[in-house]
């Protein structure tokens, strides 16, 4: 790997981050002086795009906000080099660990920055990401050391045929990873130690938190449904089976509930089957395309 960042687009979304971008720039081309840095403005009103050109990248500004995803989406089909880092440009993401995660990339389809447990925020987020990361490993079935970081290497010409799944919003971490894995892409995780943010952080602990764990679940439904629907339908199975042992004990016959239950256990496990054969079809033919 070229140390001067010949072969290296940085791609980094911001969003009122006049404070901290600058300085992230300027880090950026200290350690590798030939990449070509991207600054998407996700519709900041403040010094935000001024900061970022004065620095030296080059900045796109969308026209009013529509997410971090869809900022990230913007940078990377812009990118011209052959290795693209995603990171933050709130300073949380340490520019003097891209030497690290650009040789790891070597070998890997994309390398993420796996943070301390302890470098984040407080102890409802630490919580919070760990059930994630467990969510994430039960779906995958590979080991999940930090499945929200933003900090991460890919490679251009490979995270181009899994754009069209990103969403718009700060779930795009968490999609990237899971369609790597579960198209068969390699990944490799470094440690990294997270800074201290500059500003405020434009996550909502309690709103965003639930929202994120809805949007955990149907990712996991649309990449791997069976393992989703497969201890639901159990769950119905089981129930069914008690009501009828219950009522079988205590009336001495099969009730309405029962058969409710367990047709329900069928069709539920019936949906699951039916849903990964579509999985598989999907990503086979984004598999086919590499």
């Amino acid at each position: 790997m070229e140390t001067r960042g010949a072969d290296v687009s940085v791609v980094i979304p911001a969003y009122y981050e006049e404070g901290a971008i600058a300085r992230t720039v300027s880090r950026i081309l200290q350690i590798l002086p030939e990449a070509e840095v991207i600054v998407v403005d996700d519709g900041s009103r403040d010094r935000t795009a001024e900061q970022a050109r004065r620095a030296g990248a080059y900045v796109w500004s969308h026209p009013y906000n529509i997410g971090n995803g869809a900022a990230i989406k913007t940078g990377i089909r812009m990118a011209s080099r052959d290795y693209v880092v995603l990171m933050d440009g709130d300073g949380q993401h340490d520019p003097a660990d891209l030497p690290r995660l650009l040789r790891a990339a070597e070998k890997y389809d994309m390398v993420v920055g796996a943070r301390d447990p302890k470098s984040h925020a407080n102890a409802f987020r630490r919580l919070a990401n760990a059930a994630y990361n467990m969510l994430a490993r039960y779906t995958t079935k590979f080991p999940i050391k930090d499945l929200t970081s933003g900090y991460r290497v890919v490679h251009r010409e490979t995270v181009l045929r899994y754009l069209y799944l990103l969403p718009n919003t700060f779930s795009y971490p968490t999609t990237l990873t899971m369609a790597y894995l579960r198209s068969g892409r390699s990944v490799c995780y470094v440690p990294i130690e997270a800074q201290k943010r500059h500003g405020k952080s434009k996550i909502k602990p309690l709103k965003d938190g639930v929202r994120f764990f809805l949007i955990i679940l149907k990712i996991a439904t649309l990449f791997s449904p069976l393992r989703i629907f497969l201890p639901v339908s159990g769950s119905f199975f089981l129930l069914g089976l008690a009501n009828y042992a219950y009522t079988y004990i205590t009336q001495h016959r099969f009730t309405n509930m029962s058969a409710l239950l367990l047709i329900t256990s069928v069709i539920l496990f019936m949906m699951g089957l039916v849903s990964e054969q579509i999985t598989q079809l999907r990503y086979d033919r984004v598999s086919d395309g590499g």
